[in-house]
């Protein structure tokens, strides 16, 4: 059913145009000046707004051009009796979506609300499709990630939260849109937030925005993530990142479904699908007081568990052909793919940065060769990755003689305890994902140094 807003001071309008909408089976809200229709607008949804020009007071196109200065999207049409080629050029580069002389037949209304969803739809279509094509597939032959698939279609229909617990670079974004896309909110907005980037000063604007005013540089209301993914769903990466003070307000809001923006005086219902990640391990943040165990247990409904791409290699080679693809695609070039050698020397590496890594390395292979990738091309890469030059422990500056001592307390932990990554990092204090990144720092590859 489309719910409709009607703003005009002549009751008589009001009540026609409602009448012929609520017939048709359409919800009808009514509403006889501006300033209570912004008001309206920000509170509720709406899926359409028939405006009069010409009003006391605020008229619609003054409230047209505020709305959008808003960030309120919502599709509106112009009406007006008095209507000039001017006031119609004015409305439509203000963003009016059509613009309507009265008096206005039943039939020409209600063909002018289909047109108007009908082009609203196909525009939010194509955004997402241009958005999705060729980056948010989720690519896989493993049985590893047929599991995680396998998870994402019995969870996303329903409305309980999902929390995706991986390393860095595994794909837990693309598993979250996975979730979104086989959802009952796909048609709706899929709004993600990296917590870890967000300065903490800036956080509880980001999510839940603010008010004109509330603080220096607040020129006008914003609109937080929560607000903009109504509907839909809101995506929090890096959710063990969040600042204490911030947990707090966000195990409120999923408790009772309300947010205030910051400098707000009343609560905002929001209807919003929460999907979190994070690479961190939440239980030992919960231990240790970093984490609220409230949050945490509010959050931790379905937990799925993105594998590294070390512990799936058969997913690579599809990886690579279709990154081959994509980087060649963005890039106007040939397609280019890889010589079978060349396939088995990215298989054997061990990927600490994961998918994310492999992205990269296949762009940098297409851009240092213009047929087939080869075994040796692949080589030179991945052996340049992560070698570092690194100085003996007694001598060079300070730094290197860190990064020496560093490298050989990793090395000598990892023989102590069979090259058993787990192991390693519980020894050396690090979480598991720290290790792999220190390796990679110190140019040490934990698979290579198994052999």
């Amino acid at each position: 059913m489309t719910r409709v807003l009607i703003v005009d001071d002549d009751a008589s309008t009001l009540a026609s145009i409602a009448r012929t909408f609520r017939l048709a089976g359409h919800e009808a809200v009514v509403c006889d000046n501006a300033a209570r229709a912004i008001t309206l607008l920000q509170q509720e949804r709406f899926d359409i707004v028939f405006s009069d020009v010409v009003m006391p007071g605020r008229d619609g196109l003054a409230m047209l051009a505020e709305l959008r200065e808003l960030g309120v999207m919502t599709p509106i049409i112009m009406i007006s009796g008095q209507a000039t080629v001017d006031m119609a050029v004015r409305a439509t580069r203000l963003g009016a979506l059509d613009f309507l002389e009265k008096p206005i037949s039943a039939d020409k209304l209600l063909l002018t609300v289909e047109n108007a969803l009908r082009l609203v739809r196909l525009e939010e279509e194509n955004r997402q499709l241009r958005r999705r094509i060729g980056r948010h597939d989720v690519i896989w032959a493993s049985d590893a990630m047929q599991r995680v698939m396998a998870q994402v279609d019995r969870v996303a229909p329903t409305e309980s939260r999902v929390c995706i617990f991986g390393e860095t670079g595994t794909g837990k974004e693309l598993v979250a849109r996975a979730v979104h896309e086989r959802s009952g909110r796909r048609e709706r907005p899929f709004v993600t937030v990296n917590c870890a980037a967000v300065p903490t000063e800036l956080i509880e604007s980001e999510l839940f925005g603010h008010e004109k005013g509330a603080f220096t540089g607040a020129a006008s209301r914003h609109l937080g993530k929560f607000e903009q993914a109504h509907g839909g769903t809101l995506f929090l990466d890096e959710v063990g990142d969040m600042p204490a003070a911030m947990q707090s307000k966000l195990l409120r809001l999923l408790q009772e479904g309300e947010l205030e923006r910051v400098g707000g005086e009343r609560p905002v219902t929001v209807n919003t699908r929460v999907i979190v990640a994070t690479h961190r391990d939440l239980d030992s943040l919960v231990q240790k007081g970093v984490f609220r165990e409230d949050l945490y247990h509010r959050i931790f409904v379905f937990p799925i568990i993105m594998p590294p791409l070390r512990e799936r290699p058969e997913d690579i080679p599809m990886l690579a052909e279709h990154f081959a693809r994509l980087v060649a695609d963005q890039n106007g070039w040939k397609s280019r793919g890889f010589e079978p050698e060349a396939i088995e020397e990215l298989v054997r590496y061990g990927w600490p940065g994961n998918v994310r890594e492999l992205r990269n390395i296949v762009e940098r292979l297409l851009l240092l060769t213009d047929a087939a990738v080869d075994a040796a091309t692949v080589r030179q890469v991945l052996s340049g990755r992560h070698a570092k030059p690194v100085a003996h422990a007694g001598s060079g500056t300070l730094a290197d003689r860190v990064l020496a001592f560093e490298r050989e307390a990793v090395l000598n932990e990892l023989s102590a305890h069979g090259h058993r990554a787990t192991d390693t990092a519980r020894a050396l204090g690090l979480e598991r994902s720290h290790l792999y990144k220190k390796c990679q720092q110190l140019g040490i590859d934990i698979k290579a140094e198994r052999k």
